[in-house]
């Protein structure tokens, strides 16, 4: 099953809802950074997070979440807009810890509880809206939850989760996010609040194969939702070597000149899929031409 996501009204507008089935996209986060299962736990939610958060974007706006929370994983990027294209990356990829005394990934440990979670959203105004509120678990999930009940004052839960197989790729991950519109009656919030502390782990009801409209029907109750849009998802990074070469001419002729005396060429890397571009010589030649 391809990935993608759902938005969705329930008790007649009461409720708004997302549900996502990320398996393949945080896969291939997975491949192309060679994660280790805890770091891909921990950038699988934090991915999965954002493009849930995308999805409350429109046309060409974005958004960044930055996850620093002063754990040996390092800082966690990810980059989501509103079509359901992510990208992300982890300081140190390679951070696996024994399970937890739960018996799951030690994603707390790994990612720390003291630090900041930052989103920067860049929907077409000259300033970008910036939230930010402290880690509160490490688990991401619960980080989430508080950053939309403190930041934007939208009482919500957000449940994420990434099953890794024995071989380190990705075995199921998604997640939900569930938000309550003013005016949303007791009764109604207590049956939510109710099947979510008993629910099934996310990443489980993926497992079992469960669909994103599943995943809502299971947590809302069938009857009470309705699905208003689906949107595809997937691993897309924006760089390409023009994007980097104008990186460097933005460095200026002395940089360029030095690159040339001491390398004969330049290599620049993308820190959110790993691709490397090759400059020669004369490409650089032509660069520092074109610097100012």
């Amino acid at each position: 099953m391809k990935d993608y996501l759902v938005k969705a009204l329930a008790y007649g507008g009461q409720v708004r809802a997302y549900a996502a089935n990320t398996t393949e996209t945080v896969g291939e986060a997975q491949r192309k950074h060679y994660t280790w299962p805890t770091a891909s736990a921990a950038l699988g939610r934090t991915m999965t997070a954002g493009v849930m958060m995308g999805a409350m974007l429109k046309g060409e706006e974005k958004l960044t979440i930055k996850v620093q929370g002063g754990g040996p994983i390092g800082a966690i990027l990810v980059d989501a807009n509103a079509k359901g294209e992510v990208r992300g990356y982890v300081t140190n990829p390679q951070t696996h810890f024994e399970l937890n005394q739960h018996g799951k990934l030690d994603v707390r440990r790994a990612v720390g509880t003291d630090g900041m979670l930052s989103i920067v959203k860049d929907i077409g105004l000259r300033d970008h809206f910036t939230g930010q509120t402290p880690i509160v678990s490490g688990e991401i999930g619960e980080d989430f939850t508080y950053y939309f009940a403190v930041s934007e004052q939208v009482p919500s839960s957000v449940g994420v989760g990434v099953l890794v197989n024995p071989d380190n790729s990705i075995l199921a991950a998604g997640g939900f996010v569930i938000q309550i519109m003013p005016g949303a009656d007791d009764e109604t919030i207590t049956r939510i609040e109710e099947k979510i502390t008993n629910m099934t782990p996310i990443s489980k009801l993926i497992e079992q194969g469960l669909t994103p409209e599943e995943i809502l029907f299971y947590i809302l109750g069938e009857e009470n939702v309705r699905v208003l849009e689906k949107v595809s998802l997937s691993f897309e990074c924006t760089c390409s070597k023009k994007r980097f070469g104008n990186a460097i001419i933005s460095l200026g002729k002395a940089e360029i000149q030095e690159m040339i005396e001491e390398e004969g060429q330049a290599e620049a890397q993308c820190h959110f899929c790993n691709e490397t571009y090759l400059f020669t010589k004369s490409e650089l030649e032509q660069m520092k031409e074109a610097a100012h």
